[in-house]
């Protein structure tokens, strides 16, 4: 895994590359990107796309166009917009392959809270089932009670990897979104080997970056919390720009 920044996670797993909601330019809109532009080679040669909603951090028509024919695996609302734009959208029901034993599914995000009168609002997360492991990219979401059966709908017993936010672009999170402590009590619902942090670090709204040390808080708290809550998750330490990490390494 290569996590490029804020959501953009570079999965490259049986031969496969996968991005999640990526971002690839220097910045997005208003927001700033506190580093450089994550570098092309880390991107290039995507196979597919997993996306988990419109909201401008997420969903970057240029970034889309960026990678080409990859597939934008996403809710159905969310594809039709995207193919009207030209971008190769689809929304799987069930099961979707993806050659080489690794298929993708949908499955639900809780994030609702400011709809958009000019993008649809599906939300969602991905289950991944490689082989014999199960990997959650959560998306943006609040808890929701049906956390707890994502393994199951997986087909195994606990997920080796969710994929959680844990912070925003902003010193407060709106609703919607799972700070540190909620994104720890996910990982204890689906009783994740691993866990990777994302969404934290990245971006933020003109000069508020200037202000306190909230960008950089998160990861600490989630790993104080990890420990409390779901002593059985492992964090993968990462920081945005560009670092691969391989889970179950010894130097992650």
């Amino acid at each position: 895994m290569t996590w490029l920044g804020h959501s953009t996670v570079v999965i490259d797993v049986a031969g496969r590359r996968l991005i999640t909601d990526p971002l690839l330019r220097r910045h997005s809109g208003v927001l700033r990107r506190r580093a450089r532009s994550p570098e092309w080679h880390h991107w290039q040669d995507v196979d597919a796309v997993l996306l988990s909603h419109l909201h401008h951090d997420h969903a970057e028509l240029r970034s889309l166009r960026m990678l080409g024919d990859a597939p934008v695996v996403t809710g159905p609302a969310n594809a039709a917009w995207l193919r009207r734009r030209g971008l190769p959208g689809e929304a799987p029901e069930g099961w979707r392959d993806l050659g080489v034993g690794i298929r993708v599914r949908l499955v639900t995000a809780v994030h609702g809270a400011r709809p958009m009168p000019h993008r649809p609002n599906d939300a969602n997360g991905h289950l991944l089932r490689v082989g014999d492991t199960a990997i959650w990219v959560a998306g943006d979401t609040e808890l929701y009670d049906g956390m707890a059966d994502l393994p199951r709908s997986a087909g195994a017993d606990r997920l080796d990897l969710a994929v959680v936010p844990i912070g925003g672009w902003g010193p407060r999170l709106s609703p919607g979104h799972m700070g540190p402590a909620e994104a720890a009590e996910a990982c204890a619902m689906t009783r994740a080997r691993w866990a990777l942090p994302v969404h934290w670090g990245t971006h933020h709204a003109p000069f508020t970056a200037r202000f306190g040390d909230w960008m950089d808080r998160p990861a600490a708290h989630f790993e104080e919390e990890l420990a409390r809550t779901s002593p059985g998750t492992r964090m993968v330490r990462a920081v945005p720009g560009g670092r691969a990490v391989s889970v179950g390494s010894p130097e992650s």
